[in-house]
């Protein structure tokens, strides 16, 4: 109590609210690639959070411009099309995605400009970066897919290592396309990701023809018409208006095939926040794209979803007559593990994990005693029974939904009073998507 000297009127406030538990945030990505504006490799990594597609712009620049050889006809129709070599520089695409998706704010770790091809090097060293970052709790790994399928694995092990280092994010990956066939090797996927920290992460298959058109400069555009050759679109524009009205509309059309993650990382965000972290992330369109690479059956489906060697799911992508694209599938890399299937019960965890820890702080050199014990616990009561009304929780009472112990003789013991340890233990029951359902019907015999 402070002690009064000097006469005179003072004001004491007394404290009566108990401590409480602020719910963290759930879907706050970070992307990891190549940007055009960008400090040099040797200057190390840069990481911004921007919250718009704009200001992406104003910080990191625009995409890398693609380049087209168009052929034309005398009569000004576009007869064919060819894009230069892919640059595998997506980050940019992928942001747009992932604003179109309904993505909110998020973490842009760029690992260097487009003055030289993507690195595994570089990109390690970002995720190294955001590891001392606290707030991202998603990683996507957006320009390692263009690596090669050895580099790209390793990196993806090496997200997942962090994710469960942290306990505090997880990692959407994608299934690489094979660089001589052009298609997405699932078991090269599942055999390069190893198996360790695999409830920390989900993949998704197959890629995207998104509607999204590519950035290009009039001046990287070459036109033949009939015997001239390589003429730039630019110069084409003062003489031949006709031609170069068709040739950009034609430009228009070409399409960029992204990977699904940057998607399902909006899917991710807009879930989370219309719904809650514990509502699984799945069949859910997908916005801006016209449909998968790959069209997905239900018997290629059996395969990807339930792998009974390795446990390693894939979650499918697919397109449904009069539904459009969707994400059709909810399953972590930990398929078989019958605590850690689920995407959406992994991610409750974490958020409950990473909630009540960053709350509990301010126990922290207090008297290891009745008084502390009962805040902890009422605090942490309190903030489970509010989810349980939300329905994040299973359990027709709170009684079956969790339970938080803490202290002598039910957690801890003297030994452990006198180290200075105070455990408390936290029981919780977790929704679990309705994966499967199944309608039985027989038939009803008549009765008169």
């Amino acid at each position: 109590m402070f002690a009064y000297k000097t006469p005179g009127v003072y004001v004491e406030e007394v404290s009566t609210l108990p401590p409480s538990v602020a719910e963290v945030s759930t879907a706050v990505p970070a992307f990891i690639g190549y940007t055009e504006k960008s400090p040099s490799t040797e200057k190390g990594p840069s990481i911004a959070r921007v919250n718009t597609l704009l200001e992406y712009e104003q910080l990191f620049g625009g995409p890398k411009l693609a380049s087209f050889t168009v052929t034309v006809d005398a009569e000004s129709q576009v007869t064919g099309v060819t894009r230069g070599p892919a640059s595998g520089f997506l980050l940019y695409y992928a942001l747009s995605h992932y604003f179109k998706n309904g993505g909110g704010s998020c973490y842009v770790v760029s690992v260097g400009d487009y003055t030289s091809p993507p690195a595994k090097d570089n990109i390690a060293a970002g995720l190294t970066l955001l590891e001392k970052e606290d707030e991202p709790t998603l990683i996507v790994l957006t320009d390692a897919v263009s690596l090669a399928a050895a580099d790209y694995h390793e990196l993806c092990q090496a997200a997942l290592a962090q994710c469960h280092k942290l306990g505090d994010r997880f990692a959407i990956f994608d299934v690489k396309k094979d660089a001589e066939t052009g298609k997405e090797d699932i078991d090269v996927f599942r055999d390069g990701i190893g198996t360790s920290n695999l409830a920390y992460g989900a993949a998704y298959h197959p890629y995207l023809q998104t509607s999204l058109s590519y950035a290009y400069a009039d001046a990287d555009v070459s036109i033949t018409i009939g015997a001239a050759a390589g003429v730039a679109l630019d110069t084409v524009k003062a003489s031949q208006t006709a031609t170069y009205q068709q040739v950009k509309t034609r430009l228009t059309a070409e399409r960029i095939v992204l990977p699904p993650s940057a998607a399902v990382a909006g899917i991710y965000a807009s879930v989370d926040r219309d719904r809650g972290v514990w509502k699984a992330p799945a069949n859910v369109s997908i916005s801006a794209v016209i449909g998968p690479v790959l069209k997905v059956t239900n018997d290629d489906q059996d395969a990807l979803n339930v792998d009974p060697t390795a446990g390693k799911s894939i979650n499918a992508v697919r397109a449904f007559t009069g539904k459009g694209t969707i994400v059709w599938g909810a399953r972590t890399l930990a398929g078989n593990d019958n605590e850690w299937r689920y995407v959406s019960v992994r991610r409750l965890f974490i958020m409950i994990e990473e909630s009540a820890r960053k709350a509990s702080s301010f126990a922290v050199f207090e008297p290891n005693d009745l008084t502390t014990w009962l805040k902890v616990k009422g605090m942490i009561e309190s903030f489970l029974y509010g989810l349980w009304e939300r329905g994040a929780l299973a359990g027709a009472s709170p009684a079956a939904a969790y339970f938080v112990n803490v202290g002598l003789g039910k957690t801890m013991t003297s030994q452990d009073i006198l180290e200075g340890r105070m455990i408390v233990e936290i029981g919780i029951a977790a929704v679990r998507p309705a994966e499967f359902v199944v309608l039985r019907f027989s038939h009803k015999l008549q009765e008169a």
